[in-house]
Formats: structure tokens, C-alpha cells, sequence
């Protein structure tokens, strides 16, 4: 009987001292530390080297934490700033376990961690934008040069136009202070802050339609402005262009009739000199202009009033008329 019950002994043996070393037996993972507790209580320093350790069996428990950097992504929420405008801020921010053992006390869970966090980052987001105007928060640095079109040739135009509201921080030192004040109050839970920053900035539902109403109407007297300016200039170079024009003209008509002036004179000269050869040629000269004369003047309605002494009337005196 008792050669029968020594193999099931041993087995019961083997099992229970299987069962005792694998609970004695843990790993620690390269992203992880470790807390053992002994009946709820921490024992001994934080486990913070991977590898294969050991632990008493049944009585201590191991409480892995990530020792990587985590995320805290905050809930987009509304505040105002210090010129009474209600903003819906959205943060993000980085952040890791330093001091395991603290975190573990006051914590204990990621879970517990980022609600904390939710209070802290939020209270001091809400104290920081209370404390700035809305130009402090949305523009980055306060050394900001704007970018002005290449057309805007015109100083005044160019500083009109493209000024920026000065500010005395900008929004990295706002999200500096933020971090400064958050970073000492998570320190206590064993918490290293690394970075925080301004995911997106909007105005709240209940303003924005009347903010971009605004905005819309400052770009449309701005495009105004620009039409204006752009249709005076228009009609200054329209006005230069007639008048140039008219200075053309003015100057070819001059040269034309001084050509023509020319060419009369000498025309004249000409026929002077051809005509005036004998008393014959005279006369035939004054007979042929006086005959271009009588086809300038007179048609079939035209009524002449001529004295008698008149070179035009010499020539009709000795007409006769036709006789039907």
C-alpha cells in the first residue's frame, strides 16, 4: 500500500514545488518597472532592469509600470481670455513616470494618472488664457514679420495693410508658462512633465459666426480699398493716355501742315516761274486758275454776287449763253 502511494507523493510534489516556483518567478519587460507589494504595502526599491527576478511566492504581487513617454491628449474645452472672448482650446502633451514608487502610492494606475492630469493641465490652461488677450495665444512669437505681397510697392500701402497688432509674449511663451506651473504640481506624484502644447484654438460656436461676419467685413473694405486705389490709377493712366495722344496729334498735325505749307510755297514757285515766262503764259496762267475757281464755286444752285471790276466776272462778261 504504501509502494502505491509514493509515486502520487512525488507527483502532488512535483506540482506544488512547480506551482512555488512559478510564482516566485517574474520578468520585467525593457519598457517596464516594477512595484512588489506585500499584502498591499510596496517592498523594497523599484525594479527597474529587465530581466528574470524573483519574489516570494503568493504573498508579494508585482505591479508593473510603463517607464515609456506616454500621451495625454486633454478634452477640448471653453474659456475665456482676458478680453472677454470664450475660445475652445484643445491641448496635447508628454509626459513619464520618474519616480515609480510615488506614483504608485498617490496613483497607483495610467487611469488615475491622466485624470490628475486633466485637472492640473486644465486649471493652469485656464488660468494662463484668462491671464492673455486672444492675439497672445494664437500668434506664435512676438517677433513675427508678416509676409506683404511683392506689388505693394507703396511703404504706406505696404505698412496699412499688413501691420500686425504688436503683443508682448506669444503663444510658445504661454504654453512655457503653462508648463512651468503644471510641471511642479505633477512632480509630487512621481510625474515628469516633457512638453505641452496648443493643439487648436477656435472661437466658441456661440461667437463664431459673428467673428467671421467681422473679419469678412475688414477683407471687404480692404478689397475695397484695393479697387478704389486700383480704379484711380485707371483713370490716371487713361488720362495720360488721352493726353499723349492728343500731344501726338497735335504735334503730327503741326508737321503736316508745315509739310503742306511747304509744298504750297514751292508748288507756287514752280508755277510762278513756268507761268511767268511771257505775257502769253501770264494770261494763260490767270485763265486756267480763274477756270479752276468757276469749278470750285459754282453748281448748278450757287447764285454769285461779283462788281464789275471783279477778276472772276472778267471771264463771264464775255460768255454767251447757249441757245436751245
Amino acid at each position: 500500500m504504501i509502494n502505491k502511494l509514493k509515486p502520487l507523493v512525488l507527483l502532488v510534489f512535483l506540482v506544488v514545488v512547480t506551482v512555488v516556483l512559478i510564482s516566485s518567478i517574474y520578468t520585467v519587460d525593457e519598457v517596464e518597472q516594477v512595484i512588489v507589494t506585500q499584502f498591499g504595502k510596496p517592498i523594497g526599491d523599484p525594479v527597474t532592469t529587465a530581466g528574470l527576478k524573483f519574489k516570494v511566492p503568493f504573498i508579494q504581487e508585482v505591479n508593473p509600470i510603463d517607464k515609456r513617454i506616454l500621451e495625454w491628449d486633454g478634452p477640448q474645452s471653453d474659456m475665456p481670455t482676458k478680453d472677454k472672448l470664450y475660445i475652445s482650446v484643445d491641448l496635447f502633451a508628454r509626459w513619464r513616470i520618474t519616480d515609480p514608487l510615488q506614483y504608485y502610492l498617490r496613483l497607483r494606475d495610467e487611469r488615475s494618472a491622466q485624470s490628475r492630469l486633466d485637472d492640473i493641465l486644465g486649471s493652469e490652461t485656464r488660468n494662463a488664457v484668462a491671464k492673455h488677450e486672444l492675439i497672445e495665444i494664437i500668434r506664435t512669437t512676438k517677433d513675427r514679420v508678416p509676409l506683404r505681397d511683392a506689388l505693394l510697392t507703396d511703404a504706406r500701402q505696404a505698412l496699412d495693410v499688413g501691420a500686425l497688432v504688436p503683443i508682448s509674449k506669444g503663444r510658445l511663451l504661454v504654453e512655457q508658462e503653462i508648463f512651468r506651473e503644471a510641471a511642479d504640481k505633477v512632480r509630487v506624484f512621481g510625474i515628469e512633465l516633457l512638453d505641452i502644447r496648443f493643439k487648436r484654438i477656435n472661437y466658441n460656436e456661440s461667437v463664431r459666426p459673428k467673428i467671421y461676419d467681422r473679419m469678412i467685413s475688414e477683407r471687404r473694405q480692404i478689397a475695397e480699398r484695393f479697387l478704389s486705389e486700383g480704379n484711380g490709377e485707371a483713370a490716371r493712366i487713361q488720362g495720360n493716355r488721352i493726353r499723349d495722344l492728343n500731344k501726338i496729334q497735335s504735334e503730327a498735325y503741326r508737321a503736316v501742315e508745315e509739310i503742306r505749307g511747304v509744298a504750297d510755297a514751292t508748288a507756287t514757285e514752280i508755277y510762278a516761274r513756268a507761268f511767268n515766262q511771257s505775257p502769253e503764259a501770264v494770261e494763260f496762267y490767270e485763265f486756267t486758275r480763274t477756270m479752276q475757281a468757276y469749278k470750285s464755286i459754282i453748281s448748278d444752285n450757287t447764285t454769285l454776287l461779283l462788281s464789275t471790276d471783279s477778276d472772276l466776272f472778267k471771264y463771264l462778261k464775255g460768255m454767251t449763253p447757249e441757245e436751245n
